[in-house]
């Protein structure tokens, strides 16, 4: 297995991830899937991995949505992979032509829908669906990577309104279809997108018969068989062997890739591979000025899906949390932010503590104290901010 830190991987190179997928066959099989993780958590690895090998009676289609702007767009990767797998079936995509036909006399013929049908992009998205349902046998599943983006997107260029009526269309067809499944997943946390649209006064819940399961970093041991297999690959030796690999797992909390950068970064030190170049190359990496491991979106993204009185609480919260040694309380928190003396209602700093958690940064103990998700985060938290 070689090192690819950030490329596709193909699905034999999806380490630790198995019992996870059986996992999220087993709920396919009664519903729709979100997929939550912090970025680098390898779900879009996972999904393909999905797609690459079904389950029998299963069909899967995959698609990165993060480019898409309008609804038009998005109904054309749709109706282009139903069309290319019923390509031979007799009288495919017969409820689409039908209904083209009757709205202009357009025919179906070359390699995109024509412009001239996008206000009826929710009634050619429905009938696609109808004409794969008919033709095929067992479960239709539609994995859609970075769909908050391609909402994100819509929302900016056409209307919030016009976001709002992708997501009900959605889950419309959810409802309408038994044997239709989604799986959404994204860098950007769907829920940024829906809390927003809530704000423009949405008033549905377009997700809420999907069950949302979080894609956490791989276990402790497939994170060293992860690093073990790389060191192999890459026909790395070190003399503290198996030290060297936890320590590869430990120091980036099993982040899948990051365990491809270390390595990397070894594969090409002229220093001993050793346990303390391990530290040495995330420590260089925290503070790296190219930001070769983006560690900046943690602070940047605040900026962009925090209103503005939330972004300063945030920035104090995570400030307090990553220079403790211990998990906080909220009285703690209250406390340390001064909130009374600052103007800020407590119930303001619950909500952003809910945010920051829904966001990976934070997460709560079972004594209900909050601290920092993941160490390797504090401690960029901690150099970047200079605390």
């Amino acid at each position: 297995m070689k090192t690819n830190p950030g490329g596709a991987l193909a699905p034999n190179e999806v380490v630790g991830r198995d019992r996870l997928i059986d996992k999220l066959w087993s709920i396919l099989e009664r519903q729709s899937l979100v997929l939550t993780a912090e970025r680098r958590m390898g779900k879009t690895s996972i999904v393909k991995k999905m797609a690459a090998e079904p389950q029998s009676e299963m069909r899967v289609f995959f698609r990165d949505l993060e480019a898409l702007r309008s609804p038009l767009e998005f109904v054309d990767c749709v109706f282009q992979d139903v069309r290319a797998d019923l390509s031979g079936k007799e009288r495919v995509m017969n409820r689409v032509r039908e209904f083209m036909e009757q709205v202009g006399g357009l025919e179906l013929k070359g390699l995109k829908l024509p412009k001239q049908v996008e206000p009826h992009w929710k009634t050619i998205l429905t009938k696609t669906m109808e004409d794969l349902a008919e033709y095929q046998e067992g479960l239709l599943i539609f994995c859609w990577d970075e769909i908050p983006m391609m909402l994100d997107n819509i929302k900016r260029e056409q209307s919030e309104a016009v976001a709002m009526e992708v997501l009900d269309t959605l889950r419309s067809l959810r409802q309408m279809i038994p044997g239709m499944r989604m799986v959404f997943t994204g860098s950007i946390g769907l829920h940024h997108v829906i809390t927003r649209l809530k704000e423009k006064g949405y008033a549905n819940a377009p997700t809420n018969d999907m069950l949302i399961e979080d894609v956490s970093p791989l276990a402790f041991e497939d994170a060293c068989d992860l690093a073990r297999g790389l060191l192999a690959g890459e026909g790395i030796w070190a003399k503290e062997g198996e030290a060297l690999v936890r320590a590869i797992a430990r120091s980036v909390d099993c982040f899948p890739y990051y365990i491809h950068h270390v390595v990397d970064a070894l594969r090409w030190t002229k220093e001993s591979r050793t346990v303390e170049r391990v530290n040495e190359i995330v420590q260089a990496n925290l503070c790296d000025d190219a930001n070769r491991w983006d560690m900046a979106h943690y602070r940047e993204r605040i900026d962009i899906y925090y209103a503005d009185v939330e972004q300063t609480l945030a920035l104090g919260i995570l400030d307090e949390l990553a220079t403790t040694e211990t998990s906080l309380s909220l009285r703690e928190l209250l406390d340390r932010l001064n909130v009374q003396g600052a103007g800020l209602e407590p119930e303001l700093v619950r909500k952003v503590v809910m945010l920051l958690r829904r966001d990976h940064y934070v997460v709560q103990q079972q004594d209900g104290s909050y601290e920092f998700k993941f160490s390797l985060i504090q401690r960029y938290w901690r150099m970047s901010r200079g605390l």
